[in-house]
């Protein structure tokens, strides 16, 4: 994949995964093994998409980026800072925010697409609002996104 493609394809499960070692520091039981395959990134850098796959293990992970989860397949239990558990299967999803911490606890194996943004702070939010709404105003900008994307 290369910067300039417009469209990316990828045919089933066959793709490359490479090493992602968990923080060893992190780890609180076993010796989970991380892997990932970095499926996009943004034009900007502020955005990616992953697919992440871990074998069992119980591990610390502090979020330094929004991370939205897709449990493809295998089961994990988060526990989140209050004590909560959450069983996770496929086809359940969770959002993580920046600053959040969770423990995880991979009982055999789990395979995930990470979709992964750096937030923006509220006042850049707020002059982008701004000016997107100028523009239009002016005649300078297109038309709002489709109806699919309102609300996001």
């Amino acid at each position: 994949m290369s910067g300039d493609d417009k469209i990316v394809f990828y045919q089933g499960r066959n793709v490359e995964m490479q090493a992602c070692p968990i923080n060893p520091a992190w780890v609180i039981e076993g010796a989970p093994v991380a892997r990932n395959f970095v499926l996009s990134r943004s034009a900007d850098g502020s955005a990616s998409t992953l697919l992440w796959d871990c074998t069992s293990g119980v591990f610390n992970w502090y979020y330094d980026i929004d991370e939205t989860v897709y449990l493809l397949e295998g089961s994990v239990v988060i526990r989140d800072d209050s004590g909560v558990e959450h069983h996770l299967g496929p086809g359940d999803h969770a959002l993580f925010r920046a600053g959040s911490h969770a423990a995880w606890r991979v009982e055999s194996y789990v395979r995930k697409v990470a979709f992964c943004r750096n937030p923006v702070p509220q006042p850049v939010l707020f002059a982008a609002r701004v000016v997107r709404r100028l523009s239009r105003m002016m005649g300078l900008a297109p038309a709002p996104a489709p109806a699919m994307f309102n609300g996001v």
